[in-house]
């Protein structure tokens, strides 16, 4: 090759170079994209739910493996404001299948809530409409123990038209009722079907109180049978051990029949649950109460760490100590039988209690389809160590749904609640007549009307044809106050701190 030859190939090598290096000096390098860190507080709730939500694998913001990618999840976290509607929009199906899931502001709210804690006068009430302008009557179904209602003297039965001198109608009532200051009660009567506001009345100041569960204990005879009767109204752990020493009054006394009323009963604690259970039935260890179903990495983690077979919950023999209460050997009547009264306000650890008690003793069952629900929540917090140190950033806590029941064969998944098997009700199911609402009588009369269709079956006596008044209009029920409660019908088990597997 000529040397002019070799001059011009570099030539042109060294002309290239130069353009192409000019090219890149032209060229502007953008900056690379920073994601910013999303907010404790919504890093919070999409681990907490990640790790425990019952139907986490249901909602692909849970799911998707690329939220396992930091800016990916930074992106979606960064999209909320607003930490309530971040954790509401991780829910499965709101309202629809998941109704219970729910996250404060304020870890003391579900503190107060567990432990039954609350500013309240002290009672139980239903509503009901009255005509067609939207007045209301409401009558007391129960009154707390050591509460203002009680030492007013207000009595279960007690029917009541005005709050402060104000009638209660279809738009005030949530006004009325939600007073936390002193107010005025205003009574009425009943006479001859027409119903009217009396003289009496009832000034009550609301406390912060603890409501006791155990509203009535006693033990009557019935045509020659020993009946140990008991209205409990909630799972509170708190009460264990009072709870064991009335079933040992009820052991001591050697019952015939055990009457459990559970008609206002929402639910609350797992392991109350099962400590009733082991009272009524007994104390075998090795027998399964109910058994419990997570969502996969939860399920698995449990497994892992403790075991397959604490995903079950068996019977007990002794009442473990917590926090505020004593160790109890638990005490057990040894049923071979039970009767249960429901109504459509009973849910959760009740209907768990019901389920699980089914498969081993002959429980029967006098009212009305329970709520249905199957499945419990747990608190989750912030928490930053194993010793379960909260984060001083984050003041939230939530109580997602993160578990499933069955009983021993199975049984679960009951959304129409569970069946009676003596269908009876306090009121007629097309309206509430006035009858019915001045013949409402203490617990434990033998003549209240749920009561009194155990006591008729005890009997012998047939009564399906007596169920309900059918074809009488009366009034249409509005609310209980269990619906202002939004925690009314919960049932929980004592948090598990375990990171499920993939949580990043």
């Amino acid at each position: 090759m000529k040397t002019g030859n070799y001059r011009n190939i570099i030539s042109l090598i060294i002309f290239s170079s130069l353009i192409f290096t000019g090219c890149k000096k032209d060229k502007v390098q953008a900056p690379p994209v920073v994601i910013p860190d999303a907010s404790v507080v919504n890093k919070f709730i999409w681990n907490g739910m990640h790790d425990y939500y019952l139907w986490s694998s249901q909602i692909p913001n849970l799911s998707e493996p690329k939220f396992g990618e930091k800016d990916t999840l930074n992106l979606l976290l960064n999209r909320f404001t607003d930490p309530q509607v971040l954790f509401t929009s991780l829910l499965y199906q709101y309202n629809t299948i998941d109704k219970w899931s729910f996250m404060v502001d304020n870890s003391q709210t579900i503190t107060d809530w567990i432990s039954g804690t609350s500013k309240t006068a002290g009672y139980d009430y239903m509503l009901a409409r009255i005509d067609q302008a939207g007045n209301l009557i409401g009558f007391i179904r129960y009154v707390y123990k050591n509460s203002p209602a009680e030492k007013a003297g207000l009595k279960r039965g007690n029917l009541f038209l005005k709050v402060n001198d104000q009638s209660l109608t279809i738009s005030n009532y949530q006004t009325l009722l939600a007073i936390t200051d002193t107010y005025k009660l205003g009574f009425a009567n009943i006479t001859n079907g027409t119903i009217a506001a009396n003289n009496l009345s009832a000034t009550l100041t609301p406390i912060e109180m603890q409501e006791d569960p155990i509203n009535k204990d006693t033990i009557f005879v019935y045509n020659n049978q020993k009946i140990g009767y008991l209205v409990y109204n909630g799972f509170n752990s708190d009460f264990d051990l009072q709870l064991n020493n009335v079933i040992k009054t009820f052991k001591d006394a050697n019952i015939d029949q055990m009457v459990l009323d559970l008609r206002y009963n929402g639910g609350g604690s797992v392991q109350s649950s099962t400590y009733l259970a082991s009272m009524l039935y007994g104390t075998d260890v090795t027998k399964v109460f109910a058994s419990s179903q997570y969502n996969a990495g939860f399920q698995a983690a449990i497994a892992e760490q403790s075991g397959s077979a604490s995903l079950n919950y068996y019977f007990a023999n002794t009442i473990i100590a917590t926090a505020t209460t004593s160790s109890a050997p638990i005490n057990t009547l040894n049923l071979q039988k039970i009767y249960i009264i429901v109504s459509d306000n009973t849910a959760s650890a009740s209907e768990l209690l019901i389920n699980g008690l089914r498969p081993y003793m002959n429980v029967k069952v006098v009212g009305i389809n329970t709520v249905g629900k199957y499945v419990g929540s747990m608190t989750i917090e912030d928490w930053i160590d194993n010793n379960g140190t909260v984060n001083p950033k984050d003041p939230y806590a939530m109580q997602p749904i993160v578990v499933k029941f069955a009983n021993k064969d199975g049984v679960t998944d009951f959304i129409n609640g569970l069946t009676p098997d003596i269908v009876a009700s306090e009121f007629s199911q097309t309206g509430i007549t006035a009858d019915e609402l001045t013949g409402i009588l203490p617990f434990g009369d033998p003549n209240e009307k749920l009561l009194k269709y155990v006591l008729a079956d005890i009997s012998g006596i047939p009564i399906t044809a007596q169920t309900f008044k059918s074809g009488q209009i009366g009034m249409k029920k509005v609310m209980g106050s269990h619906d202002l409660k939004p925690f009314a019908t919960d049932m929980y088990i004592n948090p598990v701190k375990i990171k499920s597997s993939g949580l990043k």
